[in-house]
C-alpha cells in the first residue's frame, strides 16, 4: 500500500476552494441587499466559473510529455528563416550534447528531468503541486488559461463582495429590529419584532468570503502577472533561474579576470550570452499557445499542443548557432572519475592487532573506497563562497581534490549549506523548488556516454552514405 501523501490533497483542496468561494457566495447573495444577483451577473459569475474548471480539469489530467525513444536531435532553425542552417563556421565547436543520466537517454532543448514524475519533461516550467502535474510545453496552455479565469472570477466575485459590504456598512446606524409600536418609521418598516439586518451567521459567511477570497486574489494576481510577463518573453521559471545564474557567473568572472575554475582546476572563460529562444512578443505568445490564433488563447476546450513541437524550437540567432542553452556552467561541469592504483596502498602495524582482523578491515575499507570512487552517483561541489575564501583575491582557492567536494556532513540537501547546486536566485529558488531533479540537472549534464557518441557518429555516416548514393 503506497504511503500516504499531503501533496494528494491539493487538488482536492483547489476543488472544495473553488466551489466555497464561487458556489457558496451565490447560495448567500440572495440573502443580502441591494438585491440577489441580477441575471446578467449570475451568468458571467458562472461562465467564469465553468471556463475555470475546464482549464484546471485539463491542467490536472493533460499528459505533460516525454522524450520518444531514439529521439535524435534535429537541425537549428531561426526565426524568420524557411530551412533549417547549421553553426555558421564549419570549424566551429559542436553543439554541446546534453544527457540525462536518470533516463539514459538524450535531453531536447529546454528540456528537463522532473523529480515526481521520474521523467524528462519536454519544456517544463516547473512541477505545480496544486495540479498534481508539471507545466510544460503541453500543459502550459491549459496552467495559463487556469490562472487567468481564476483571476477574472475572483476578481468579478470581489466585486460582488464589495457591493453588499458597502450595503451593509451604508446601513449600518438604521436600527436593527422594526417594532409595531414604532411611529416614526416608515409604514414598510411596521411589523411585530422582524429583525431587519443579516443573520449572525450570514454575517460570519460574508466575512469569511470577503478575506479568503481578497487574499486568493492578491496572490493568484502576482502569479498571473509573473506568468504573463515570461509568457511574452518564451521564458519559464526554470530558465528565469538559468538566465540569473549566468548573470551571477558573469560578474563572478569579471572579479576573478574573467575565468572561473571547473571541477578539478580547470579554467573555463565565461562570457555574456543572450537568451536564444525570444523571438518576439507574438511569436512568443503564439508558441506557448500552441497556435497563431488567438482567439483561441483563452478557449477553455483548445486543442493540447501535440508533444512532437516540443522538442526543437526556433531561437532568435543573436548567438551563434554552436552555442547552446543553459550557457557553459563550470560547477556543472562533469568530474573526471579517479583512477585507483593499488600500488598507492599502504599499510600500517598496530600494537594488539590480530592480523586476520586487520585484513578484513583492510577489504572493507577498500570496498567502500572503490564503491565510492566508482559510484556514478552525486559528487557535490563546495559553494562558491567557501572556495573563494581559501584563495587569494582575484582566485579561486588553489585546487585541492577534497576541498572542491561537498562532504556529506555539510547537510542534507535541505540547506544552502549542500553544495553549490543549492544555490538560489534572488527570490530565495533553486532549482528543485521547481520540481527538477538536481542531480540529473545540475551536476553531470554534458557527460554524454562514449557509446552514445559512437553510435551518433555511426548513424550521421550512414546518413552521409545513404544521401551519397
Amino acid at each position: 500500500m503506497a504511503a500516504f501523501a499531503a501533496s494528494s490533497l491539493a487538488v482536492p483542496a483547489v476543488v472544495i476552494l473553488i466551489a466555497v468561494l464561487g458556489y457558496s457566495s451565490q447560495l448567500l447573495y440572495p440573502h443580502l441587499d441591494p438585491h440577489p444577483l441580477e441575471k446578467d451577473q449570475a451568468i458571467k459569475l458562472n461562465v467564469l466559473l465553468a471556463c475555470l474548471l475546464i482549464s484546471f480539469a485539463r491542467a490536472c489530467l493533460a499528459d505533460p510529455g516525454r522524450v520518444p525513444k531514439g529521439w535524435v536531435p534535429e537541425p537549428v532553425r531561426v526565426h524568420g528563416e524557411d530551412t533549417p542552417v547549421k553553426a555558421k563556421d564549419e570549424d566551429a565547436p559542436t553543439v554541446r550534447p546534453r544527457w540525462c543520466s536518470k533516463c539514459d537517454a538524450p535531453k531536447p532543448p529546454r528540456t528537463h528531468h522532473c523529480k515526481t514524475c521520474q521523467r524528462c519533461i519536454p519544456k517544463m516550467d516547473h512541477h505545480c503541486p496544486w495540479l498534481a502535474n508539471c507545466v510544460s510545453h503541453t500543459t502550459y496552455p491549459h496552467f495559463l488559461r487556469t490562472i487567468v479565469y481564476a483571476t477574472l472570477a475572483l476578481g468579478y466575485n470581489e466585486y460582488l463582495l464589495y457591493v453588499r459590504c458597502a450595503e451593509i456598512w451604508h446601513k449600518r446606524h438604521l436600527p436593527s429590529v422594526r417594532y409595531a409600536f414604532c411611529s416614526r418609521c416608515p409604514a414598510s418598516y411596521s411589523s411585530d419584532g422582524q429583525y431587519l439586518g443579516p443573520t449572525a451567521p450570514q454575517l460570519s459567511h460574508l466575512f469569511v468570503l470577503i478575506v479568503v477570497n481578497s487574499l486568493t486574489l492578491f496572490g493568484v494576481g502576482i502569479m498571473t502577472l509573473r506568468f504573463g510577463q515570461m509568457f511574452g518573453q518564451n521564458v519559464t521559471t526554470i530558465e528565469s533561474w538559468e538566465i540569473e545564474r549566468h548573470e551571477t557567473l558573469v560578474n563572478r568572472a569579471r572579479y576573478l579576470g574573467g575565468q572561473l575554475e571547473a571541477p578539478d582546476g580547470k579554467r573555463v572563460r565565461i562570457k555574456k550570452q543572450e537568451f536564444p529562444y525570444d523571438i518576439g512578443i507574438f511569436a512568443n505568445m503564439a508558441q506557448a499557445m500552441g497556435t497563431g490564433n488567438p482567439l483561441a488563447w483563452l478557449w477553455p476546450l483548445a486543442a493540447t499542443p501535440p508533444n512532437e513541437t516540443g522538442l526543437n524550437f526556433e531561437v532568435n540567432g543573436f548567438e551563434d548557432l554552436s552555442v547552446t542553452w543553459p550557457p557553459p556552467d563550470p560547477d556543472r561541469m562533469p568530474r573526471p572519475k579517479r583512477t585507483f592504483n593499488p600500488e598507492d596502498a599502504f599499510t600500517h602495524s598496530v600494537p594488539d592487532y590480530d592480523d586476520q582482523q586487520a585484513m578484513v578491515d583492510f577489504k572493507r575499507r577498500q570496498e567502500e573506497d572503490l564503491k565510492r570512487w566508482q559510484s556514478p552517483g552525486l559528487q557535490r561541489r563546495r559553494p562558491f563562497h567557501k572556495r573563494i575564501g581559501n584563495g587569494p583575491a582575484g582566485r579561486e582557492g588553489s585546487f585541492d581534490p577534497g576541498d572542491e567536494t561537498a562532504s556529506e556532513d555539510e547537510g542534507d540537501g535541505s540547506g544552502d549549506e549542500s553544495g553549490e547546486e543549492a544555490w538560489r536566485n534572488s527570490e530565495g529558488e533553486r532549482l528543485r523548488d521547481f520540481g527538477v531533479d538536481e542531480e540529473a540537472e545540475f551536476y553531470d549534464e554534458d557527460d554524454v556516454p562514449l557509446s552514445e557518441l559512437m553510435r551518433r557518429r555511426k548513424a550521421a555516416a550512414a546518413a552521409v552514405a545513404a544521401t551519397g548514393s
